[in-house]
């Protein structure tokens, strides 16, 4: 309860305008469960996260496992993460291009996270 506490303290001191999660102002003044939710918030970044916790993968490998992504979409999701500092993407100077996405060590941390809310989330939704 402490931890839910302390969010709410903080959440109420908070300026509620939009930051970006690359604003180095905005890190330094939100809250923490804030700043990580920005980073890995969405539809999409959590499942993106998912297929790369298995290990590398190519751009069309994480497109067909991510049913009903465009590839706009998957691309910016990409950039995003790797600007975060989640993933790593590897081109291979060949034709035709090979590119594979892998997670960095920052992003590998974010598995037992992951498996944690995965866990939370199922028993919120079996709940009686």
């Amino acid at each position: 309860m402490k931890f839910l506490e302390e969010i709410h303290q903080e959440s109420l001191s908070l300026d509620h305008k939009n930051l970006e999660p690359d604003d180095e102002n905005a890190k330094r003044s939100s809250c923490p469960v804030e700043a990580a939710l920005k980073v890995i918030g969405g539809r999409w970044k959590v499942l993106i996260l998912r297929e790369l916790f298995g290990g590398i993968k190519r751009f069309g490998q994480l497109h067909r496992a991510l049913h009903g992504i465009t590839q706009k979409m998957l691309t910016q999701q990409l950039r995003e993460l790797e600007r975060d500092g989640l993933v790593d993407r590897h081109v291979y100077m060949q034709v035709p291009p090979k590119v594979e996405y892998s997670l960095t060590p920052l992003g590998k941390t974010l598995e037992p996270v992951l498996n944690s809310l995965h866990d939370w989330s199922t028993k919120y939704l079996t709940r009686s």
